[in-house]
């Protein structure tokens, strides 16, 4: 049976993260690479124009299966913001763990080289936190209310970031730690931007203002 492109672009990933933890380095170049997996160059061209594109992709692959498990639990598509948020973590976080020794790796290299194998992520990310319809003070100015998307768009993705950076250093059993370290932040972010009380507080005052003002 004829290997499918999707197929094709993942065995070239998986490929790619073997050689990598097997040589502690990437490939020396398209050619041999594509040799060695018994390709060629025009295969692997087909699915990236370079070794630290696919990188990225690396990344973006690991944010996709996220969703892709979290569209496929019926039960998900019923919760709210918070919740969709907490299983997105919790799932995210199993694949990576799943790819640890990987992901270590090329979290340090990205690091050293500035290749922003995590800025595409980021992008996708806060595409998520946007389609999750996370419930904000609504603002009677269209160019305030974008500003104010962008802004909890870009404090999720530092709070993402954040756990990442947690999940490296973890050394709890089973990473349990960071499965603690999620629950708390996304818990304590929700009951902090808790609109209701903030709202009823300007909603008296408004009335109150009104009734000064007779």
């Amino acid at each position: 049976m004829e290997e499918t492109a999707v197929n094709h672009r993942e065995a070239i990933i998986t490929n790619y993260m073997h050689y990598v933890l097997e040589h502690g380095k990437k490939p020396h170049n398209v050619f041999k690479f594509a040799k060695e997996n018994e390709k060629s160059e025009s295969d692997f061209y087909a699915h990236f124009p370079t070794f630290e594109e696919l990188e990225k992709e690396i990344f973006c692959e690991f944010f996709t299966q996220t969703l892709t498990l979290l569209e496929k639990n019926e039960e998900y598509q019923t919760f709210d913001a918070q919740n969709k948020l907490l299983s997105f973590y919790y799932t995210f976080f199993e694949i990576l763990t799943k790819n640890r020794s990987y992901v270590l790796q090329a979290i340090k290299t990205d690091k050293m080289k500035g290749l922003g194998v995590t800025k595409r992520l980021g992008k996708h990310f806060k595409q998520f936190i946007h389609s999750i319809d996370i419930e904000t003070m609504t603002i009677p100015e269209d160019r305030l209310n974008s500003f104010k998307d962008k802004s909890i768009a870009e404090a999720y993705w530092g709070q993402f970031a954040f756990i990442i950076a947690y999940w490296e250093r973890d050394s709890s059993p089973s990473f349990e730690k960071t499965d603690v370290l999620i629950e708390k932040l996304v818990n304590t972010g929700f009951q902090l931007q808790d609109i209701k009380p903030l709202e009823s507080v300007l909603d008296l005052g408004k009335f109150l203002l009104k009734e000064l003002r007779k």
